[in-house]
């Protein structure tokens, strides 16, 4: 079980490379194995937050604890460690060096990319320190100006091969993008890299997830490029974000196309993501190709249909979504069709209103699956006179995931646009009943109510602060109430609306204090370098691989969970098409989980790919049970969500599951 390990690649990963024991091996290479002494100390010091004790490991004579001791400040993000990183980019070996510009990046303080781009080994034309320069060009993409984007952008002397240098190149460029700083050079730079199949697909993938979630892009100029591109690629995860780069071009030919492909494409995820492109052109050109994929034999599909009519909908149509939602579909694709009949529909409609609205109550009172209801309280909270029947319901159902739903659609309510228009002269009568509700969620010490019913209340738009002016110690002794640290989310959701309703400001949010140590023991009978899990599903089977390396702590809570039964029966309780599912609520509502929490572990993986395996979190080191698994590339979520895994088995089941299906059992082998 002493493997040793070295990073091998841009992308993080680790190689195996013998059995010695660690301190036995040559001082110039990295050896990670968590039957390491010293490596379960570091990780202690890194999951306890201990800044200046790991700074002592930057002077280490083995290269393998300063390794450690850098990559534990990208999770920590202590500003006041910056000078010594700085210092870390000078070290001999290169994986060290490459851990001190990742964690540089992680912290991301703008004053840091002089520093960084000033350690690129701008000479090393034999390509000996490509892994180091490639994370330096991705940390500057974290902390740079528009002057440094410029520069990195206009680099076009890489070659196909140099695969870690244009990763860092692209990863950059991408991680500006997400800081909202673009450039016509940058997107140039991207579509000439995506739409160009000889290089590699890993650099390929950032390029085109760029076009897909990069804001204010003029992309009309590409649009044939993007659309030979797309008839030409094979690789979906490729394809998908293509597609929504080119409903960007909002060109009478971009829609064409995409209408024709709509009809072609094998993968459902690309057809979920040329839907979501019609929503950048007009509703009557686009509108038939949705329509016909309410229909598709693939749910996600359907769903996200349905979704575009919700999104974008329009009010002459809204009794057609009506009499679509009563057609033969699933129940997530017809509730979210009497959303959208609900939403788009005319005041003045009354009598249609009337009618739908009474078979909505109809399917909530018979429906026997607490998603589907809680999906029936939201669309007939897309009427808002609806309240009373969702707060009659929400306060009392025996179910967390029915309770939670129907104060978040409440919430909604209370923060429509057209509240006072809605209302007239009963507005304030409405706000005091829901004032009132959302005070008796809090009360109720639910923590998915009280999260949603706190949320609620901190709203400037209604006239909470003047009702509830003497309801102040009520919530205040519901805050004493919340079990820390388990409902640190509910806890700082809440503080934070009482400080509102003082008209006050909030405060730094409430610190997670340090809890659950990491159980090296959990580790002592599994060989860490090959730890795989089963997790049955109804659907099937799926199987992943764990990263005790990378996430030790996260892991070491996973398997225990498992082995204790935790995970058995839950069932999932998000599932969004083409991005993820996520579970681990025991509650169903996404605010469940242990009594403790454990800390992000933010290593150099990548959720470049599909099937990652990630940790569900409120904000940084607020983890508990809740994990997700990704349908496909997501890296927006690089470096903020703890990967600690990967699917090796069993995608189709995964991108078969839906909402509400169970979790039978978990095993660790």
């Amino acid at each position: 079980m002493n493997r040793l390990v070295v990073p091998g690649t841009i992308f993080g990963m680790l190689l195996l490379i013998g059995c010695l024991p660690p301190e036995t091996g040559p001082m110039d290479e990295i050896h990670l194995s968590t039957q390491d002494s010293l490596f379960q100390q570091i990780h202690d010091l890194q999951d306890q937050r201990a800044t200046d004790s790991l700074l002592t490991y930057f002077d280490a004579a083995n290269p393998t604890y300063r390794y450690l001791s850098a990559m534990a400040m990208a999770s920590i993000q202590d500003s006041s460690v910056l000078d010594s990183l700085y210092y870390l980019l000078e070290d001999p070996i290169e994986a060290v060096r490459a851990a001190a510009a990742y964690a540089i990046g992680q912290i991301g303080s703008p004053n840091s990319a002089d520093e960084l781009i000033g350690a690129f080994e701008a000479n090393d034309t034999a390509g000996y320190f490509n892994y180091f320069n490639s994370s330096v060009l991705e940390a500057v993409g974290k902390c740079g100006n528009a002057d440094n984007l410029r520069a990195l952008s206009t680099v076009t002397t890489y070659l196909p091969t140099d695969t870690a240098l244009l990763l860092g190149q692209v990863r950059g460029i991408y991680r500006f993008a997400l800081r909202q700083i673009v450039l016509p050079e940058g997107t140039a730079r991207m579509v000439a890299l995506a739409s160009n199949r000889r290089y590699p697909e890993p650099v390929r993938i950032y390029a085109a997830n760029y076009l897909a979630r990069a804001v204010n892009l003029e992309l009309a100029p590409f649009t044939t490029s993007l659309i030979e591109a797309i008839s030409t690629e094979t690789n979906p995860n490729i394809r998908m974000s293509l597609v929504i780069g080119l409903g960007k071009c909002k060109t009478p030919e971009a829609l064409s196309y995409l209408q024709q492909r709509m009809s072609i494409d094998t993968d459902y995820r690309v057809r979920c993501n040329i839907l979501r492109a019609f929503g950048n052109f007009d509703y009557d050109a686009a509108k038939a190709m949705p329509a016909v994929a309410l229909r598709d034999p693939n749910l996600h599909v359907a769903q996200r249909a349905a979704q575009y009519f919700l999104d974008y909908g329009q009010a002459d149509d809204a009794t057609l979504y009506w009499r679509w939602a009563k057609d033969s579909l699933a129940w997530p694709v017809q509730t979210t069709l009497y959303k959208a009949a609900n939403h788009h529909l005319p005041v003045y409609y009354q009598d249609y209103r009337n009618s739908m609205n009474s078979e909505l109550r109809r399917r909530f009172v018979g429906a026997n699956d607490p998603f589907e209801k809680a999906d029936a309280l939201s669309a007939l909270a897309e009427f808002g006179w609806n309240y009373q029947f969702v707060q009659r319901e929400a306060l009392v159902h025996p179910s967390a995931t029915v309770r939670t739903a129907g104060i978040r659609a409440l919430n909604g309510i209370a923060r429509l646009d057209s509240f006072d228009r809605l209302f007239g002269a009963s507005r304030r009568r409405v706000t005091r009943e829901l004032a009132g509700t959302f005070v008796a969620a809090i009360r109720s010490g639910d923590p998915g109510m009280v999260s949603e019913a706190a949320s609620a209340l901190n709203n400037p738009a209604r006239e909470f602060r003047a009702i509830l002016a003497d309801s102040i110690g009520v919530l205040q002794r519901s805050l004493r109430q919340i079990p820390l640290p388990g409902q640190i989310e509910t806890y700082r959701t809440l503080s934070e609306t009482i400080a509102f309703l003082r008209g006050r400001r909030p405060g730094d949010p409430q610190a997670v204090e340090y809890n659950h140590p990491i159980d090296w023991t959990v580790f002592n009978d599994l060989d860490s370098t090959r730890l795989n899990v089963i997790m049955e599903t109804v659907k099937g089977t799926i199987k992943l691989r764990l990263f005790p390396i990378e996430a030790p702590g996260t892991v070491a809570s996973f398997v225990q969970l498992a082995r204790d039964g935790f995970y058995n029966g839950v069932e999932l309780h998000r599932v969004v098409p083409n991005f993820v599912v996520q579970g681990g609520c025991p509650n169903g509502d996404g605010y469940g989980g242990p009594d403790y929490t454990i800390r992000s572990e933010l290593s150099q993986l990548y959720y470049d790919q599909e099937g990652v395996l990630g940790m569900a979190s409120a904000g940084k080191d607020t983890e508990g049970s809740q994990f997700f698994i990704t349908h496909s590339p997501t890296p927006h979520l690089d470096g903020k969500y703890t990967i600690f895994g990967r699917v090796t088995e069993g995608m189709d089941i995964v991108h078969r599951l839906q909402i509400g299906d169970d979790i039978t059992r978990i095993t660790i082998e």
